[in-house]
């Protein structure tokens, strides 16, 4: 008899955001042993690192500096480790957030500002279409799919400079709500989306389990209670 497959180790960034639980029994239904932790040796030995976000952008990154993520973080996708942010992880991802007239250094991974939607309704909260790119593997069966969002504010241009031919240019989903505006990214080991997939019931739960199918099960490390 063979033996059963290894579940993908997922570590959740424990460092002060909210509503986190629902993301780690979400990427338990998908198939993943998750833990949520700020540890450096879980941080960076995980298959998988999630990072959640809700609320503004200024606080989502100092809460990202308190802990050492920022490091962390930057260590795992320079070694192509896979990481997912979500919501506010996908916006801190880019160069820079401006809420109230304050602008916010992010993580410099994408170009781009965060800046309030030119919507009639905010925040845009509800369920809504994407347009994925042919050949997504995040969206993959599920391209028609309506996401759970909950946002004022996102990222409503792009304009990467691709100027290393050998590199896969990043695959970009957008949605409209008043305006275009990116609900996800994925460029090598790293991957976000604009939207809640823990939210998004058995969409979002596909979305996971195309995600955690990307990520090398490396069995490094194992779940442990402090």
């Amino acid at each position: 008899m063979a033996e059963p497959q290894q579940k993908p180790l997922v570590v959740v960034l424990d460092y002060g955001a909210g509503n986190v639980r629902s993301a780690v029994r979400a990427l338990e239904e998908a198939g993943a042993e998750v833990l949520l932790s700020r540890r450096e040796a879980d941080v960076l030995g995980a298959d998988g690192l999630v990072v959640p976000g809700v609320g503004a952008f200024q606080a989502v990154m100092d809460g990202l500096k308190q802990a050492d993520a920022i490091r962390m973080i930057g260590r795992r996708v320079a070694g192509g480790r896979p990481v997912l942010g979500i919501c506010v992880g996908l916006q801190v991802m880019f160069e820079h957030g401006v809420e109230h007239g304050i602008d916010t250094e992010g993580l410099g991974e994408w170009p781009g500002t965060v800046e309030k939607l030119q919507a009639d309704v905010v925040p845009h909260m509800g369920w809504n279409t994407v347009r994925p790119p042919v050949g997504s593997r995040l969206f993959a069966g599920i391209e028609e799919e309506r996401f759970y969002f909950v946002h004022s504010y996102g990222v409503q241009s792009w304009d990467f400079d691709q100027n290393i031919e050998s590199m896969v240019p990043p695959q970009v989903t957008w949605s409209h709500h008043g305006t275009d505006f990116i609900a996800a990214v994925e460029n090598g080991p790293l991957s976000a989306t604009q939207f809640h997939p823990e939210k998004s019931g058995e969409a979002g739960l596909k979305l996971l389990r195309n995600w955690l199918n990307t990520l090398p099960v490396t069995g490094r490390i194992s779940v442990q209670e402090d």
